[in-house]
């Protein structure tokens, strides 16, 4: 599986950007697709996941409300949208798959995009 993020830049507090995931290759072998940041000098982090078959998704809960991740099975792909963003939300933004149901843990996934930096200015 092959992962291509993309849409990541500068933004103003409050503000808004969409991020994208393209994924090709062996698809069918992830059945989540998700979300990490790692913002400088920090873990990376869980941010939300979506499952292909049912689209539902899950957030940590300090994005819930504000991002919302979506999919189009039809083209492979997997947005983030992300609303009333907040400096500390800079990071860069890792997309990745993984063939568990609920996947939160870095463990859990076995396919990472390259990454996209979001920058929040305040």
């Amino acid at each position: 599986v092959q992962l291509q993020a993309f849409g990541g830049g500068l933004v103003q507090a409050g503000g808004s950007l969409t991020l994208s995931c393209a994924a090709s290759g062996r698809t069918s072998s992830s059945v989540v697709m998700g979300w990490f940041r790692q913002a400088p000098g920090k873990e990376r982090e869980f941010v939300g996941g979506i499952s292909w078959s049912s689209g539902r998704a899950y957030y940590v809960d300090s994005v819930k409300g504000r991002f919302t991740i979506s999919r189009d099975s039809a083209k492979n792909t997997v947005t983030l949208q992300m609303n009333s963003l907040k400096p500390e939300d800079t990071a860069v933004y890792y997309c990745a798959a993984s063939p568990w149901y609920g996947a939160r843990r870095l463990g859990e996934y076995n396919y990472w995009g390259q990454g996209t930096l979001v920058t929040v200015s305040s």
